[in-house]
């Protein structure tokens, strides 16, 4: 198995620690590099800056990306790490020299994360080196790696949330027990990577108007999760916000042929409605790069029977 040791600010740990939330925002100030050390649902652990060379916890890889900051809160709020958006701004300001209002920053995000108590921190691996700035991959494969993972795992039963399998939206990774037959670790993903994985798989475009301004799109379960609809990219439509709220309140549906319909009861209510009425009968242009992300048959059935206006 390949992990990641990740350097770790030591203010973002101890206020995450506290708060435990199901999901993190591991941010970086800049936006330059792509993070694509380890595969989806590998762990992602935690070293702090030294002189405390711990091991102190860690999570699960979602996915990375690289938004503006102001997003970047609106998506995890308390889960980058910090109790406001000024509060991140004045930290990720002060590790750039541009001092930006709304920087672009990187975002890697981490489900199911878990905060060793001090009892348990973990010596860092031998061959960690002084001068390493972001991380390190290991490997379960060679000694080092293995021995790492091994007390990280005795430790992992005491920290780890108790995961709810109602719902099928885990990331699911390959691990190794004692490093004796594979199993299967599943991790929950939660509302902030849904958001980013679905904002990702649409290029960043509204799946109906195709808009391309950031900050007015919005990642819309088809199935609200309120209503056990999964986290799931499959479960997810990035919408532009007006047509969002149309589609969430059913003036606006996608059939199961991925083709719009836009109830008539825009007209009848509001005497308006010609900016939506031009995406009736529209085929989506843009669907996920991936078939098995493409909107579910099941959750476009469930949204044209019980929430359309028809």
């Amino acid at each position: 198995m390949i992990y990641y040791v990740g350097v770790t600010d030591n203010g973002w740990f101890e206020y995450l620690s506290e708060i435990k939330p199901d999901e993190v925002n591991f941010w970086r100030p800049g936006s330059q590099l792509n993070f694509r050390a380890i595969a989806q649902g590998a762990p992602f652990l935690f070293k702090l800056h030294s002189p405390l060379n711990y091991i102190v916890g860690g999570g699960f890889f979602v996915s990375h990306t690289f938004l503006p900051l102001s997003l970047a809160w609106e998506v995890f709020q308390e889960k980058n790490g910090t109790y406001g958006q000024l509060d991140l701004l004045k930290t990720i300001n002060s590790l750039r020299a541009d001092k930006e209002r709304d920087p672009v920053i990187g975002c890697t995000v981490l489900t199911d994360p878990f905060f060793f108590e001090k009892d348990d921190w973990i010596e860092a691996p031998t061959d960690w080196k002084p001068n390493i700035v972001s991380g390190k991959r290991y490997s379960t494969d060679n000694r080092i790696g293995q021995d790492l993972w091994r007390e990280v795992e005795l430790r992992l039963p005491r920290y780890r949330h108790t995961v709810d399998r109602s719902k099928d939206d885990f990331l699911v990774m390959e691990s190794r027990e004692r490093y004796g037959a594979e199993q299967l670790v599943r991790s929950r993903l939660g509302q902030g990577g849904f958001r980013v994985l679905v904002t990702d798989a649409y290029q960043r475009r509204c799946a109906v108007t195709s808009e391309r301004t950031l900050p007015v799109l919005q990642a819309s379960h088809i199935k609200p999760y309120g209503e056990s609809g999964p986290h799931r990219i499959s479960n997810g439509l990035l919408l532009r916000s007006d047509v969002h709220i149309l589609f969430d309140r059913g003036y606006m549906t996608v059939t199961p042929d991925y083709h719009v319909e836009v109830s008539g009861q825009i007209k009848e209510k509001f005497q308006n409605g010609r900016d939506y009425y031009i995406y009736h009968g529209k085929r989506l242009d843009l669907l996920p790069s991936r078939e098995q992300d493409h909107p579910s048959r099941h959750f476009l059935e469930w949204h044209n029977e019980r929430v359309f206006l028809s």
